[in-house]
């Protein structure tokens, strides 16, 4: 049996943030939410990335009302086995250093008492010096001026059990999941991630970094019936596919009968997890970035500069302003670009009240997505 704790129903409602309440059922009526989403121009990872990531958080009201005093988890976006995929300077398709420092920064100068720096990889391990193989400035990050802890959500991490977290609807995929104590034991989530495209999912911003919140431990290929704290096997089997089930104890599919293909399965994964932990805080780097799908395991990718940086309270409206920059519909259907392989997790999203895809309704402060718009072209095609 897999050790776990059940989130009160207080704590649930409280996780649950920006969702209406716990009982928010599929193919609701009411209109979701709108949230404002701020462009700036940055075209260097230097001192002019902390003033556009200041200007761009004034400009959606401020962050000092949201983390004075809280403790903040901030979710990266470090993708790929560096073991296998080491950092391409060439190709940034994962964080750069810079902007992990410049957001804790900007966290501790807005009063958060703690931050708490969350991403999963292998090894499952909680050795600091595993983080500095990504190029972050450890030392420095630990100097902002707050509490700064480190956690590698691939396993249990640095508590003695795992803490189960309810999707408010019932789930689209799974009715609940068991993750690290990270997601709940947090004041504010944030998410740090990149424009890009992704094979599977159509763009990866916000939400699809959720989907990395699935410790493989549990969800991993070499899981097994009771799970794995030394998992080295990734979600394919598990969550990509359906070939296999996360261990006994820990919360099944609902319908092992609904397709086991990817791109069925991932967009609802994600909204799944971005469900059952909101995201409070989202800022998405285009300063540079790669087009053609997610990592350097996918053919065909290249650089592209957009020279901008988007920040929001909402993951679907930030992501939608971050669809149309990138010359996208938000709405688009599976079929049509960029979502050539996979369901458009924004749609699915905001049918569940996470947030609108309707771009007439979001403000956007800045620059203007006409000011800020840069072709990705068709997708993931290479």
């Amino acid at each position: 049996m897999v050790p776990q704790k059940m989130m009160s129903r207080r704590e649930l409602l409280a996780a649950a943030g920006g969702l209406a309440a716990a009982g928010l059922a599929q193919g609701q009526t009411d209109p979701a939410p709108a949230s404002p989403v701020a462009i700036a121009r940055c075209r260097a990872y230097d001192g002019t990335f902390d003033d556009a990531l200041s200007a761009s958080l004034d400009k959606i009201g401020g962050i000092g009302s949201l983390v004075k005093g809280k403790t903040v988890a901030l979710k990266l976006n470090l993708t790929g086995n560096i073991t296998r995929y080491p950092n391409r300077p060439e190709l940034p398709y994962r964080n750069n250093p810079y902007t992990v420092l410049s957001v804790t920064r900007q966290l501790a100068r807005a009063g958060a008492a703690r931050i708490r720096l969350i991403e999963s990889f292998f090894p499952a391990k909680q050795d600091l010096e595993l983080w500095a193989r990504y190029g972050l400035d450890v030392n420095a990050i630990n100097n902002v001026g707050c509490k700064v802890e480190w956690e590698n959500v691939q396993n249990m991490g640095q508590a003695k059990q795992y803490t189960r977290m309810k999707v408010p609807w019932g789930g689209y995929i799974f009715p609940a999941f068991d993750l690290n104590h990270s997601f709940a034991d947090c004041d504010v989530y944030a998410s740090l991630s990149k424009l890009k495209h992704h094979w599977l999912a159509g763009v990866t911003m916000t939400l699809k970094n959720n989907f990395g919140n699935t410790p493989c431990s549990l969800y991993g290929g070499d899981c097994g019936p009771d799970g794995n704290e030394d998992p080295k096997g990734e979600r394919g089997p598990v969550c990509h596919n359906g070939t296999a089930t996360p261990p006994k104890g820990v919360p099944q599919e609902l319908n092992r009968e609904s397709p086991r293909e990817p791109g069925y399965r991932i967009p609802r994964i994600v909204t799944d997890l971005t469900g059952v932990r909101p995201v409070d805080l989202t800022i998405v780097d285009g300063v540079e970035s790669i087009r053609g799908g997610e990592g350097v395991w996918n053919q065909g990718v290249s650089l592209i500069k957009p020279g901008i940086l988007l920040v929001g309270r909402n993951p679907v409206c930030t992501d939608a302003v971050c669809m149309a920059v990138m010359g996208y519909d938000p709405r688009a259907e599976r079929g049509t670009k960029p979502f050539l392989r996979g369901n458009n997790t924004l749609r699915l999203a905001e049918a569940v009240g996470i947030g609108t895809t309707d771009l007439s309704r979001i403000e956007v402060a800045g620059l203007s997505v006409k000011e800020a718009y840069c072709d990705y072209g068709p997708g993931a095609t290479g």
